[in-house]
């Protein structure tokens, strides 16, 4: 799926997106959240969508929000308040220079974009050596045959997601990031917590 598709399609789904995704997604989100480090200071959500992150925030952090919809976006400004800087912007092609953030957010997202594993060079070039990289999503493990999923990626990625990602086919590619976590969040471990962090 292209991002101007992807833009047609978060016109839709941007009214009820909450209501969709809240239920199964927010105990992953706040146990990601909670294990950034008391030190970090700059935080880069990507993929922010509506803002349902913002809430679990730590204080005194300057939290920088990322999406590429519009209409996502317009619903995350009440729950920015003042603490979220909100930019509107391509995952695959960040506007930051390298490591200038401590620690990322990328919650639903690597299963969205159209080539996850550019977003996720992406997140790391941003990253600072040393930081904290933050993933929930739902991807198949190595050889896991999952026909059904398989099957319905392609009609999945006609309603903005992916069925098929393969993080550890992604991770591969990105020495940098040694993968030091991993938690199954939802729906009998298909979504995953990952918490991964750039050597230094």
């Amino acid at each position: 799926m292209s991002y101007r598709s992807l833009q047609r399609a978060y016109q839709i789904w941007a009214p009820i997106y909450d209501r969709a995704v809240v239920g199964f997604s927010a105990a992953p989100r706040a146990a990601n959240i909670a294990q950034i480090p008391a030190a970090a200071r700059k935080i880069l959500i990507i993929g922010a969508g509506t803002g349902l992150d913002f809430p679990y925030l730590p204080a005194n952090t300057l939290n920088v929000a990322l999406d590429f919809s519009a209409a996502m976006l317009s619903r995350a400004v009440p729950r920015a308040a003042g603490q979220v800087q909100l930019v509107q912007a391509d995952a695959e092609h960040l506007p930051f220079l390298d490591g200038g953030f401590d620690v990322i957010l990328m919650h639903l997202i690597l299963a969205v974009v159209p080539h996850p594993s550019r977003a996720l060079a992406e997140a790391s070039r941003v990253l600072r050596p040393g930081g904290t990289l933050l993933i929930f999503d739902k991807f198949l493990r190595p050889g896991q045959r999952a026909p059904l999923r398989r099957l319905l990626a392609p009609l999945s990625a006609s309603l903005a997601t992916r069925t098929d990602v393969v993080f550890e086919d992604l991770l591969t590619q990105r020495p940098e990031l040694d993968l030091v976590e991993d938690q199954p969040a939802a729906l009998g471990g298909w979504f995953r917590r990952l918490r991964l962090e750039k050597r230094v």
